[in-house]
């Protein structure tokens, strides 16, 4: 059975000139395969429609969730039922506009605007609209938020921490690996070779997962995906660990978390909690009198150290996972005393071997 192709036809044009031009129009629609719709959709349908055809399966789990948390959050209850036709570009610089005056950082709301401008290019792609009515629209610096001094150990501090915190295997390899806490809860037994001395991080832990399906998701980029060396030290302390690991599994039989296999979790093989990293930490910086930090600082405090260490910043990228050596070089070229220290020191004795100076 042969299918005709269904033609279209419109009537009532003024001029033959009309006719023609909206006859050309409507070829060049069909020669791309698009439709008119006989209902324009509201906003609402469109971006559903966008996370499920578009994003869903083809972006990472933690991106798919940000698109999902800014239509639902901020872009629906601010336009709510309006048809996707309806978003002029006033109207969407005044959303954007009224984003920051509700306070939010300049941050936060390029990332919502990235999600409407994501979506509407698509609608354009597509043959919804015409043009994006996101494109040209500006994000007020107003909230612009400084950056905050990098926080990081002292070299002088973390032989007291490490005193401290030596029952918490799991924040010496932070120390030592520069892994994000993230990173290092999700690492398996099958992820860390201790004959070779290596680390493959290849996805991140979801500390708000409500099920175990949910418990691994996708590394924060894909540069994220990676494999770091370890030194002789740390890897007997894991072996240690393992050992302390095989007796707590002998001694809770079933009760352990066998499928699970984490190196770093709490006696059963359960995932560590946020909250007792948190708060175990916290304890150990008091207990050392070190100034208060986030866990994250010791993933600065590494990089610092490979620094005075003499490592070159391509090295240090690819072992922290940036995405470019230009965000590694951005965030840690300045931040070591020592290494200004060293370098005035190198640049004196430079100038010595070349010229008498007088003091």
């Amino acid at each position: 059975m042969l299918l005709k192709n269904k033609v279209k036809s419109k009537s009532g044009f003024k001029t033959k000139k009309e006719a023609q031009l909206a006859a050309a129009e409507q070829e060049t629609l069909l020669a791309t395969d698009f439709e008119y719709d006989t209902v324009t959709i509201s906003l609402k349908q469109f971006l559903l429609s966008w996370l499920n055809e578009y994003k869903k399966d083809t972006v990472r789990k933690n991106t798919y969730e940000l698109h999902e948390r800014n239509i639902k959050n901020h872009i629906l209850p601010y336009f709510k039922n309006i048809k996707v036709t309806d978003v002029k570009p006033i109207m969407y610089q005044k959303f954007l506009n009224s984003l920051t005056d509700k306070g939010y950082s300049k941050r936060t709301v390029e990332i919502i605007h990235g999600t409407m401008f994501n979506a509407f290019s698509k609608a354009v792609i597509i043959g919804r609209l015409t043009k994006n009515p996101c494109f040209g629209a500006t994000v007020s610096n107003k909230n612009e938020k400084k950056k905050d001094t990098l926080q990081y150990m002292l070299s002088d501090d973390i032989p007291k921490f490490l005193q401290e915190a030596y029952k918490y295997i799991f924040f010496r390899a932070l120390l030592e690996t520069g892994l994000r806490k993230g990173e290092a809860a999700a690492l398996q037994w099958t992820d860390i070779n201790l004959r070779e001395n290596y680390i493959d991080i290849k996805k991140t832990l979801d500390f708000a997962a409500k099920t175990t399906d949910g418990l691994f998701g996708e590394t924060k980029t894909y540069e994220s995906k990676r494999r770091i060396s370890i030194g002789a030290s740390l890897s007997a302390a894991l072996q240690k660990h393992k050992k302390w690991q095989f007796e707590n599994k002998q001694m809770l039989q079933d009760d352990y978390r066998h499928d699970l296999n984490l190196v770093f979790s709490r006696v059963d093989g359960n995932i560590l909690p946020k909250s007792t990293l948190f708060n175990a930490f916290n304890r150990i910086l008091k207990r050392a009198n070190i100034d208060k930090m986030p866990i994250h600082a010791l993933r600065h405090t590494h990089a610092v150290l490979l620094l005075e260490s003499g490592a070159d910043m391509k090295y240090i990228q690819e072992r922290l996972g940036h995405k470019s050596m230009m965000v590694t070089a951005d965030v840690y070229s300045h931040v070591s005393k020592k290494l200004d220290q060293n370098r005035i020191k190198n640049y004196e004795n430079y100038v010595s071997s070349i010229v008498e100076l007088d003091f």
